[in-house]
């Protein structure tokens, strides 16, 4: 599947293994609009269901990741008046944040410049995040009298109740430093080439690691936050039996073996 569509908010990066994304609406900061949310929704479906990618970057152009929500897009709805089409707005934006925090494949966040409200939403919702020194963040959506509704399971899964509480309700701005030492970045690096030179590195990781495995593997993880006792441990021994009869146990052992890279290391 390597015939990826040109998108009008969107540009999609495809080489063996793996595809970028880049938000690219720089004219208004990346900021996330309906079509923006459906295209970006349409294009991870469609990469969700893609076995030869490994891996997906998020990445802003422009030097911005994500501003957040079109306010344009907010004050249209407003004006509508209608509160079933905001309500369903709010859903498909959480639809969105699940997609990203659910994909089977490894999710790395590139952020350079600002991630804003929903900006910052998506950011927690990946697996691997990297930022640059010019990384600046904040959840603003209180100042304009929202709350920051769909995004919050993901900030609190990333960075903790306790922060999650500070940054929301105070709508408190901090730079990579400090996402650094909450556990919102994994990452730093100076600039762009910096974040470039941590991604190679972790597609090179990615590479060695069975897909298959990969995607049973995140399964088990998210489980962890809905399931306990003899229901996880079913779930884990499930998907640790399949992989082990699978194509991919079976030719990984043998590789072990072997004394050989597996087929899927390349």
């Amino acid at each position: 599947m390597n015939d990826w569509p040109t998108l009008a908010t969107l540009q999609l990066e495809h080489s063996p293994g793996w595809l970028t994304i880049w938000l690219n609406r720089p004219e208004v900061r990346n900021a996330l609009s309906a079509q923006m949310v459906d295209e970006l929704m349409d294009t991870l479906n469609r990469a969700a269901n893609d076995a030869t990618l490994r891996g997906i970057t998020v990445r802003g152009r422009g030097g911005v990741f994500c501003a957040g929500g079109d306010i344009k897009d907010f004050k249209a709805t407003m004006q509508a008046q209608d509160l079933a089409a905001v309500r369903a707005s709010s859903l498909r934006a959480g639809d969105l944040f699940e997609r990203i925090h659910t994909m089977p494949q490894l999710v790395l966040m590139l952020v350079e410049g600002p991630a804003m409200a929903g900006g910052m939403g998506m950011v927690c919702a990946g697996d691997v995040v990297a930022i640059s020194d010019g990384a600046s963040f904040a959840l603003t959506e209180v100042t304009l009298g929202i709350p920051p509704a769909q995004i919050a399971p993901y900030v609190v899964n990333r960075v903790g109740l306790r922060t999650a509480r500070r940054l929301m309700l105070t709508a408190a701005r901090f730079g990579a430093e400090e996402a650094l030492q909450m556990g919102l970045a994994d990452h730093r690096a100076a600039d762009a080439a910096g974040l470039e030179a941590i991604e190679a590195e972790l597609r090179r990781a990615v590479m060695r690691c069975a897909p298959g495995a990969n995607a049973v593997t995140k399964n088990i993880l998210l489980a962890t936050q809905r399931l306990q006792g003899e229901q996880l441990r079913a779930l884990a021994a499930d998907g640790f039996a399949q992989c082990m009869l699978g194509e991919e146990g079976r030719e990984g052992v043998a590789a072990f073996l072997e004394k050989r890279k597996p087929a899927w290391n390349t």
